[in-house]
C-alpha cells in the first residue's frame, strides 16, 4: 500500500530524490565508491557543494546580492546561539518576535549573550496566531522572527517593513513560496523539511554584516571563519548536502519557489475547506495565519478519535498525530507530498462524517 507520510520532520522528500540517493550510496558517479565513503575534499564532492550553494542563491533569486550560502552542522537550535553570538554587539541588544517551542528556544539562547526584549508574543494564546502590531527597536542589532510554526499551525504571512537586520528561522517553510529574500540579513533552515534529510543546515548571509560585534568568536560560531572555509571548516554532512542538492535540482525542475507555491496553495486550500465544512472538525490556528505546511486541526468530539485513527491508517497515512503540545491532528504538506495524499485525508475524514 502507497504511503502518504505526514511527518514534521524528518518527512517526505521527492521519489527520485529516494533513487538517485540509493544509487549514489552503492556507487557514486560511477567512481566505484559511495558517497558515503568518498573524502569531503576529493573533487566530485567538492562540486556538490559548490552547486548546491549556487542554485540556493539562484532559487531564491539572491544571485550577485552580496549573500552567501553555508551548510553547517547542528540543526537550526545550533543557528539560535550562532546568530547571537554573529549578530549582538557587545553590551548590544536584540528585537525576538515569539510565535512558538522554537522561537521561545532561540529566545533563551540569546539571553546569554546580552539583552534580549521580547517585541510580541503569542505564548498566552498557546501560540494560534501571529502578532501583528509591534514596534522593533530602532537600537536593536538585529529582529528574528520564525517564519512558520510546525507545532502550533501557524505561519508568518507578511514580514515588517525595518531598518534592523532581520534575522528569519525558515526551517519548515524555506523553499516553499515566494518571498523577496533580500529583506532578510539572515536566513538560516534545518535540511529535514523541504531540503533533504535531518544532518546539515542551510545559512544564507548578507556577508557585508559580518565582523562588527567586537566579539572575539570561537572558530566554529564564526560565520565569516566558515564562508572563509567554504562550508568545510570542519568536514561536512556530506551525505546530507547531497540530497539536499538533488532536492534543489528537483524543484528547479517544478518551475522552482514559484511552481511549488502553486502546488502548495492547492493542497492547503484542499484541506482547509474540509476542515471548515466537515461538522466533525474545527481548525486550531487563526484563520487569517493558517500555515501552508502545517495544517493543525481537532475532532470536535473526542469520542470519535478511535475511529477516526482506525481509518487513517487503514488508507495508508503516517504521520498526523499532533505535537504534544495541541494535541489533535497535524498534516504536514510539505514541498514533496503530492496533491493525491491530502485528497486521500479529505476523502477519510468525509469517510469519518459519514459513518456517524
Amino acid at each position: 500500500m502507497k504511503k502518504h507520510n505526514y511527518s514534521a520532520g524528518p518527512c517526505i522528500l521527492p521519489q527520485e530524490v529516494f533513487e538517485q540517493s540509493a544509487q549514489a550510496i552503492l556507487d557514486f558517479n560511477q567512481s566505484g565508491l559511495s558517497i558515503l565513503e568518498i573524502s569531503h575534499r576529493s573533487k566530485d564532492f567538492i562540486a556538490v557543494m559548490e552547486e548546491a550553494r549556487a542554485l540556493v542563491l539562484e532559487l531564491l533569486g539572491l544571485e550577485g546580492k552580496g549573500y552567501q550560502v553555508l551548510f553547517l552542522q547542528g540543526g537550526a537550535s545550533m543557528e539560535f546561539l550562532r546568530v547571537p553570538y554573529n549578530f549582538m554587539k557587545v553590551d548590544g541588544k536584540a528585537a525576538y518576535l515569539e510565535t512558538g517551542t522554537w522561537a521561545a528556544n532561540a529566545i533563551k539562547e540569546a539571553q546569554l549573550f546580552g539583552e534580549t526584549e521580547v517585541v510580541a508574543s503569542s505564548k498566552a494564546a498557546n501560540f494560534n496566531y501571529i502578532p501583528k502590531d509591534y514596534t522593533i527597536p530602532a537600537e536593536a542589532d538585529y529582529f528574528h522572527c520564525t517564519s512558520n510554526n510546525t507545532i502550533f499551525g501557524t505561519q508568518m504571512k507578511s514580514f515588517p517593513k525595518t531598518d534592523v537586520p532581520m534575522i528569519c528561522d525558515m526551517s519548515s517553510d524555506i523553499f516553499s513560496r515566494s518571498l523577496d529574500f533580500s529583506q532578510f540579513a539572515l536566513i538560516y533552515a534545518g535540511a529535514q523539511k523541504n531540503m533533504g534529510p535531518a544532518g546539515t543546515t542551510l545559512v544564507v548571509i548578507k556577508e557585508e554584516l559580518l565582523g562588527k560585534t567586537g566579539r572575539t568568536l570561537p572558530s566554529m560560531m564564526d560565520y565569516q571563519k566558515q564562508i572563509k572555509g567554504e562550508s568545510m571548516y570542519n568536514t561536512p554532512a556530506v551525505f546530507p548536502v547531497y540530497a539536499s542538492l538533488l532536492t534543489l535540482q528537483w524543484l528547479k525542475k517544478q518551475g522552482g519557489i514559484a511552481g511549488i507555491e502553486k502546488i502548495n496553495a492547492a493542497k492547503a486550500a484542499l484541506l482547509y475547506a474540509e476542515i471548515d465544512r466537515n461538522p466533525l472538525f474545527e481548525g486550531t490556528a487563526a484563520i487569517e495565519d493558517r500555515s501552508t505546511m502545517n495544517a493543525t486541526f481537532l475532532l470536535k468530539d473526542p469520542a470519535h478519535t478511535e475511529k477516526f485513527d482506525a481509518l487513517w491508517k487503514a488508507a495508508g497515512i503516517s504521520g498526523l498525530n499532533g505535537h504534544r503540545s495541541v494535541g489533535g491532528y497535524r498534516a504536514s504538506m510539505y514541498n514533496a507530498l503530492p496533491l493525491e495524499s491530502v485528497q486521500i485525508l479529505v476523502n477519510t475524514m468525509q469517510e469519518l462524517e459519514r459513518s456517524i
